[in-house]
């Protein structure tokens, strides 16, 4: 979660560059979350920091530092009130073709690395001692989410990204246990809340991104409560951390 706020608000610094210097919005923002993506993981291995020590020195600069480039610049509040706080409605073709092909190359590094990519992940130490190249994975691993903040930021702001970055995986997570399931699921309550929250907004004549996000935040406050598996009013069962795949081996 901390991570993904991160990025999101680094790549502001990004907006902001690219539209004084009038090249593309996306960008100037792919460059601004990749370069903090890069320099978390930098910093924490070298500095010997934290890692959410580096997430909050890097990624508060960058804010600041597209604070600091809009603040010089007259009539910007217009201009870049989409990519702030979002507008789903005012995605055109090209922007579609654009997170088409962005998703669908991340799917493809997500699956083709999964194993290495859920090892890295739980347990770093243990990858690096089976041989795994563990700070390529997590170079690899942020700028994954640094291309998918950056494709969705026209659509739903960097406000607002991150709750669809964080809610319906932690709803689907109330619902499934298995890491694979949890993300077919949280993209199903992903998919859900955008359908319901168009159509909410277009009734209701309100904004599009927020009614999308209160949309999966509703879900998962529902999850919460009636969930089989953890809802607070449903069948409990024993909490428990989600656990990579059976028959897990590290690979090699």
């Amino acid at each position: 979660a901390f991570i993904g706020d991160a990025l999101a608000h680094a790549s502001f610094g990004g907006v902001a560059a690219a539209f004084v210097l009038g090249v593309s919005i996306y960008l100037g923002a792919a460059v601004a979350a990749i370069l903090t993506a890069l320099g978390i993981v930098f910093v924490s291995r070298r500095a010997g920091l934290r890692f959410d020590t580096a997430i909050g020195v890097l990624f508060v600069g960058a804010f600041a530092l597209g604070i600091l480039i809009i603040s010089r610049q007259e009539g910007y509040i217009v201009d870049l009130f989409s990519f702030i706080f979002g507008n789903v409605l005012g995605v055109g073709q090209d922007d579609l073709l654009l997170i088409a092909a962005v998703g669908a190359a991340v799917l493809v590094l997500v699956a083709v690395f999964y194993k290495e990519l859920l090892f890295t992940a739980y347990d770093p130490a243990m990858a690096a001692a089976a041989g795994l190249p563990v700070a390529a994975m997590q170079y690899g691993l942020l700028g994954l989410i640094a291309l998918t903040i950056v494709i969705s930021l026209k659509a739903v702001g960097i406000v607002l990204v991150v709750a669809m970055l964080v809610t319906p995986a932690a709803t689907a997570q109330l619902l499934v246990q298995r890491l694979h399931l949890i993300m077919a699921v949280g993209a199903g309550v992903g998919v859900v809340s955008s359908v319901v929250g168009l159509y909410l907004s277009y009734h209701a004549d309100v904004a599009a991104s927020a009614a999308v996000v209160l949309t999966a935040t509703v879900l998962f406050l529902m999850t919460f409560l009636f969930s089989p598996r953890r809802g607070i009013l449903g069948l409990r069962q024993p909490s428990i951390l989600t656990k990579p795949e059976e028959g897990y081996s590290s690979p090699r």
